[in-house]
């Protein structure tokens, strides 16, 4: 049939090779077999991450009995947006919110993630996965705001469209690689690197400008490692070289990205350089494995011929002559998908740069109508640097007089706990403390934290590292502010202590929840 629907076009177009390129007949698709290869298992784990992760804290975060229930959330939508609903928040959770069916969909991206890293069916694990993820991320609310998420969103659909065709892909005998796909997801891999070092100058945060950003940046992170304690303690001079080299990577690295080989190479060197010391600094999740993936995607297959064993790899001519071509239909969809993509990533790039610049109505119009599916996005991590590491401590009493303090995981409080390893996993109520102790605790995730503290629900206490009161809740709760610092190698030493701190003021005194569940002052 597709052998057929090829002769409909002139020849002079197809010699020309247009048609030819997008169906992966050129020497940049062909070359990147082996990157495809290695992506895709990558992109695989990364998925398996995700899901992982969330399965062990989905019932107290959107659970029923969690922080911000999936199913109150969807009802408060239906009220509001009535039948438009569906369109500006899509999520398979319209059909069932239960916390069972929350629990399946996790499951299931897990088997997912599994057989995209085997290899079994990328194409339909791909979609699903997309579809899973963006489900839980519509009804995840606060809990779904980060950068990670929307990033994995934007690669996982452009993945969609470069993956290979067959149901049993072998490495010599995949379908071919269009290079329009594989250009869109170095695109992504740009605009990431480029537009984190544009917000950073644009944004006036003289930190950056001075360069004494990293001076901050390793004491005031949302949850630090050890390493970055060793990191904070060295001199004023090396953490302003750090700032210019993390600029450099940022604004540099990015533009040799589209040029010559030794180009292309080096700027890929550069931001998985970057990328591997932020994750052994600070805890950021999947991001940087997944910015890493998306590195991978630009060696050919002679650097992957040159660092793998041959056995691992056939060689480009056998890959070249048995693989499949890519049917026409199929890539006229990519034609038109990689083109609203290139549009409406192109007007937020252009946003980035300059934010008071007008946009044309009918592309304004495109991107809202695109925005809900959050796969086309902008980025730009620290914009501003946060100079100062303010921490709430949760404090519950039984009498008014004597308190104890829930602990957490994984961000600071107890002064002689080490910072630790997390990532590639993601304690998403640990990240949104962060947010909350710089002001967001007057948002409504925070009061119904709170809430459920009071209520002592089993799914939230299980998200804490250890509840102070597990035989009943207290009868009193309150909420301080603290400002952390780390200690220097005299005082750790001296007391075992991380971090030191000094009180800065109470932001919930003493509170209690009265009948009918109101919460109200302490006596």
């Amino acid at each position: 049939m597709f052998d057929k629907l090829s002769l409909h076009f002139p020849s002079k177009i197809w010699k020309h090779g247009s048609i030819q390129w997008v169906l992966g007949e050129s020497r940049l698709g062909t070359s990147h077999l082996a990157s495809r290869w290695i992506f895709l298992r990558i992109l695989g784990v990364i998925y398996l991450v995700a899901f992982l992760s969330l399965e062990d804290q989905l019932n107290g975060l959107i659970g029923s009995r969690g922080i911000l229930p999936a199913h109150e959330f969807l009802a408060a939508v239906s009220r509001v947006f009535g039948p438009e609903r569906f369109r500006l928040f899509p999520t398979i959770f319209w059909w069932n919110s239960s916390d069972t069916f929350l629990q399946i969909a996790c499951y299931g991206g897990i088997a997912l993630s599994l057989a995209l890293i085997v290899g079994i069916a990328p194409l339909f694990c791909l979609i699903f996965l997309w579809i899973l993820y963006l489900s839980f991320t519509v009804v995840g609310q606060a809990f779904f705001s980060f950068q990670w998420d929307v990033l994995l969103l934007e690669v996982g659909f452009l993945t969609i469209f470069f993956a290979p065709l067959n149901p049993y892909p072998r490495f010599s005998r995949e379908t071919a690689i269009s290079p329009l796909m594989l250009l869109l997801l170095w695109w992504v891999l740009f605009r990431l690197i480029l537009e984190s070092g544009i917000v950073k100058l644009t944004s006036g945060d003289n930190t950056w400008r001075d360069l004494s950003a990293l001076r901050y940046h390793y004491e005031t992170q949302p949850l630090p490692t050890w390493i970055g304690w060793y990191m904070h303690q060295l001199p004023f001079s090396f953490q302003k070289i750090s700032t210019f080299f993390t600029l450099a990577c940022e604004l540099l690295a990015p533009l040799l990205l589209f040029g010559p080989r030794r180009f292309k190479l080096t700027g890929c060197s550069a931001i998985v350089l970057l990328q591997l010391l932020i994750m052994l600094t600070g805890n950021y999740t999947f991001f940087n494995l997944l910015t890493i993936a998306l590195c991978l995607l630009i060696p050919d297959h002679r650097f992957w011929k040159s660092m793998l064993p041959r056995r691992w790899l056939v060689s480009e001519s056998s890959a070249v002559s048995s693989r499949s071509m890519l049917p026409i239909p199929y890539g006229m969809l990519l034609v038109v998908v990689s083109f609203l993509v290139l549009i409406i990533s192109s007007v937020t790039l252009a946003q980035t740069v300059f934010p008071n610049l007008p946009i044309p109505g009918q592309i304004n119009r495109l991107v809202s109508w695109v925005e809900p599916f959050r796969s086309i996005n902008s980025y730009g991590l620290f914009r501003v640097m946060t100079t100062r590491r303010m921490e709430l401590l949760i404090d519950g009493s039984n009498d008014g007089q004597n308190w104890q303090t829930y602990e957490f995981g994984w961000k600071p409080g107890n002064l002689s706990q080490r910072p630790e390893f997390v990532e590639p996993f993601q304690p998403r109520l640990d990240w949104q403390m962060w947010f909350a102790a710089l002001g967001g605790y007057e948002q409504d995730w925070f009061t119904r934290f709170l809430l459920q503290l009071m209520r002592g629900s089993p799914p939230v206490l299980a998200l804490l590292a250890r509840n102070p009161f597990p035989d009943r809740p207290p009868q009193y709760l309150r909420v301080l502010q603290y400002e952390y610092h780390f200690t220097n190698f005299k005082t750790r030493a001296k007391t075992g202590q991380w971090w030191w701190r000094e009180p800065k003021r109470v932001i919930y005194p003493p509170m209690a929840l009265a009948k009918g569940e109101n919460v109200v002052d302490a006596p």
